[in-house]
């Protein structure tokens, strides 16, 4: 059986094992040590997997819950799932046992495979709640028996005793295995994957195999992703960027996944392994590029001195180098040694030595942010894409990578803008349905086949899009003036000491916002000036932090004024909320977008606070701790009023103010 014939992932997973059986598959780090398991190995363990849970009775067309961290066993169980004409469903491993009843009932899910005894204590307390509502989770197998041992509950299973029993029916059913997978079809449901909820409840997201397998193929052919390479599996497995990256493109090019220890030891994994194929939102790119400057700024002055030397270089001509354009000789030997003294140590001490192919998406990425990794010679690349479009849309091509735009339409994918300038979508990756929903799918895709993304975006003269909002948040001032939230907030948080930012105007004369401080990157900042602080709300309420903060948010208005759409839309008055947005707490999703609606309702009388004018306002919120206990957190805020722009002034009026 040939890849490029094999038409699910099971069969993409038995070509592999028997084109390249002894090739890396999936590494994990454990103990401190890195564990190599080749295509045959997982070929075998997906069979015993599939074999075990046919013999508990999971069927075609049942529902397979996957809870936990970025797992080679736990990848390995939704290929089991598929093999037998099943359905994974992948749960975010940080949600709340209360978020996961809704999809364990909604998915109507019996068996679940997870990593720990946090997960398993998740759904043993869910139990009584799910049996109210007539159903149950009647096999939970467990990945990790450490704490576990002394738990006595019929539902629990651990791997190993599963494995044990599918190698036994395995032996009593010869063919059987075989069957099940020559049985599915690719039009067959490959995954559901819930959408992040950030306006109602999630949905079910179905994806076939076909398309899943479709757009994994065209965007390997696009970036020349092969068995050579190397990818990071540490992002959600419910996140759809995952499934693309770690799971449909590693099962259509035959590349090695790499799962780290641990969430707290990604950045040395990533050092260890050096992965050639890189996906990271843009918080951790800033992240890791705050920590580079904080370095610096501790390091002597010649050294310092050759540190900002090199990067004025690389800001000259680094992207061009990169871009294959033509770059003068004496600048081209200026960026050599800044190469041998800077750029090479600084991608090896960041992990990036290997990267040929960087990808962010999610949110907005600074110009600055942007320019800054592709001088140094990382090929970081921005793309666009939905749940439901499996996060592949647009890419952006070698040597076309531009800072304000998302890319093209990616291989096999079509772009439109209707007339109220919402993207719209079709072609191979398209989801196939919402799970159980079929008036959402009909609303969702039009009579042409086009996916209405909810995204406002245009197309500029090279083909290229760009967002600039959702599409039912782009709305007007009350003097009639374009007011783009999304837009407003992304521009907020490209400063590194702006975590999160929400922005409020839709209906009234002027735009104000709600920001949150970087922990990190303030706490450093105050240091360096001698500022004390006690915490958090400390921190964010100190005079200095508030003027610094005043002096990003005016300088956003000087680029909305730059904007002829937006230039009325600039920032008037601002707060620093006194706690960080917070899943939990249901400000944001698991993704980290930021619930709009619920957070101007639960904080409406800051929202009026800011809108008559007031110096300060006091508030007392509700929060959840992590380890489940409830409390309340309360400070007295300032609210801040930010200098404007006229419209066309730009960073020229910011400079001379």
């Amino acid at each position: 059986m040939q890849e490029s014939s094999a038409t699910t992932f099971p069969r993409l997973l038995l070509a592999h094992a028997q084109q390249r059986p002894a090739h890396p598959a999936y590494r994990e780090k454990d103990l401190g040590i890195w564990q190599t398991f080749s295509w045959e190995q997982a070929a075998q363990q997906v069979r015993a997997l599939a074999c075990g849970l046919a013999a508990l009775g999971f069927a075609r067309g049942m529902n397979l819950a996957v809870v936990g961290d970025n797992r080679p066993r736990l990848y390995w169980a939704m290929t089991a799932a598929q093999a037998l004409g099943g359905v994974p469903v992948p749960l975010y491993q940080d949600a709340v046992a209360a978020e996961m009843a809704y999809v364990l009932e909604d998915a109507e899910i019996t068996f679940a495979v997870v990593e720990d005894q946090e997960q398993v204590d998740k759904l043993l307390e869910l139990e009584e709640q799910l049996a109210q509502k007539g159903g149950t989770v009647r096999h939970v197998i467990y990945e990790d028996p450490r704490g576990l041992r002394d738990y006595d509950h019929p539902s629990l299973l651990s791997y190993e005793r599963l494995l044990e029993i599918g190698r036994d029916y395995d032996r009593a059913h010869p063919g059987f295995f075989e069957g099940a997978v020559q049985a599915g079809s690719p039009e067959d449901t490959a995954i559901i994957l819930y959408t992040s909820g950030t306006t109602g409840k999630p949905k079910g997201v179905c994806h076939a195999h076909r398309g899943l397998i479709g757009a994994a193929r065209n965007g390997c052919g696009f970036d020349g992703l092969s068995a050579a390479d190397d990818v990071l599996s540490y992002l959600p497995m419910a996140w759809v960027g995952d499934n693309l990256f770690s799971y449909a493109q590693a099962l259509v090019a035959g590349f090695t996944v790499n799962c780290p220890e641990s969430r707290e030891t990604v950045m040395t994994d990533l050092r260890e392994i050096g992965p050639t194929y890189y996906f990271a939102p843009p918080r951790i790119y800033e992240g890791l590029l705050t920590q580079v400057m904080i370095r610096m700024e501790d390091a002597g002055w010649i050294k310092r001195k050759l540190f900002h030397w090199a990067m004025g270089v690389a800001r000259r001509c680094g992207t061009d180098i990169l871009d294959g354009r033509p770059v003068p000789l004496a600048e081209r030997a200026r960026y050599a040694l800044g190469e041998l003294l800077i750029y090479g140590p600084l991608r090896n001490v960041l992990g990036m030595s290997r990267i040929r192919v960087g990808y962010t998406a999610g949110e907005a990425i600074g110009p600055d942010l942007f320019r800054f990794y592709r001088s140094i010679g990382v090929n970081l690349k921005q793309f666009y894409g939905q749940t439901e479009t499996c996060a592949y849309v647009c890419l952006q091509p070698d040597g076309e990578v531009k800072f304000d735009s998302v890319g093209r339409a990616a291989p096999g994918m079509e772009i439109r803008i209707a007339d109220n300038g919402e993207v719209l979508v079709r072609g191979v990756g398209l989801l196939k349905e919402y799970y159980k929903r079929p008036e959402a799918t009909r609303e969702a895709i039009n009579d042409e086949g086009y996916f209405l993304t909810g995204d406002a975006g245009v197309i500029d003269a090279d083909g290229h899009l760009k967002i600039i909002d959702r599409a039912k948040d782009v709305g007007k001032l009350a003097d009639g003036a374009m007011f783009a939230p999304k837009y407003i907030e992304n521009k907020l948080k490209f400063f590194p000491y702006i975590k999160e930012a929400v922005a409020f105007g839709g209906g009234r004369d002027r735009v104000c916002a709600f920001l949150n401080i970087d922990f990190e990157a303030v706490g450093n900042w105050a240091e360096r000036r001698h500022l004390p602080y006690a915490g958090y709300i400390d921190l964010a309420g100190q005079p200095e932090v508030i003027a610094m903060l005043a002096e990003c948010v005016a300088q956003v208005n000087a680029d909305l004024a730059g904007d002829p759409m937006l230039a009325g839309s600039q920032i008037a008055r601002f707060l620093v909320l006194h706690k960080e947005l917070d899943p939990d707490d249901d400000e944001l999703t698991r993704t980290r977008k930021v619930r709009r609606g619920f957070i101007a309702e639960k904080y409406a009388v800051l929202i009026e606070a800011l809108y008559a004018g007031h110096g300060e306002q006091f508030i007392e919120t509700r929060v959840k701790f992590e380890d489940g206990r409830e409390g309340s957190v309360s400070a007295t805020l300032k609210l801040v009023d930010v200098q404007r722009f006229p419209a066309g002034a730009g960073r020229a009026a910011a400079r001379a103010a």
